[in-house]
């Protein structure tokens, strides 16, 4: 097995919306809007990660996506859910989980590089969330 590349990225993950469309002249553009939170998420994952490597192979990428508790909860409800249990809300992990790789889009070839993917998500008690990525070239 190569060197794994790992990485605590601080920040409540963030899913990859869906694109939006729109019309102007009779011609269809799809685009994502600026103000986003999306965007600001990658650049912390591009940031993090820069001194990463670009991968030959294939390679497999680990996520644990950790969310803060809603602020919205009852501190009853709050207090009946604990720190490392299974995040079971939106965001849908397949879309957390390519957001993340889109950030990463720097370290490989293609996406299609990624022969294991595995993303949990869970809840802290903490204010704010964070993303543990980590990511090895598979032998």
């Amino acid at each position: 097995m190569s060197e794994n590349n790992w990485i605590e990225i601080p920040g409540t993950p963030v899913a990859q919306p869906r694109h939006r469309v729109s019309s102007r002249g009779g011609f269809a553009r799809v685009y994502l809007p600026t103000k986003h939170p999306v965007h600001q998420y990658k650049r912390r994952i591009t940031e993090a990660t820069k001194h990463w490597p670009v991968f030959a192979g294939p390679v497999a990428v680990h996520i644990v996506a950790v969310f803060p508790l809603p602020k919205s909860w009852s501190k009853t409800k709050k207090a009946e859910a604990l720190a490392g249990e299974w995040h079971e809300q939106k965001p849908d992990p397949d879309n957390v989980g390519k957001a993340i790789l889109d950030a990463l889009k720097d370290h490989w070839r293609d996406d299609s590089q990624v022969a294991d993917m595995r993303l949990k998500k869970l809840w802290t008690n903490q204010t704010e969330g964070f993303t543990i990525l980590e990511v090895w070239e598979l032998t």
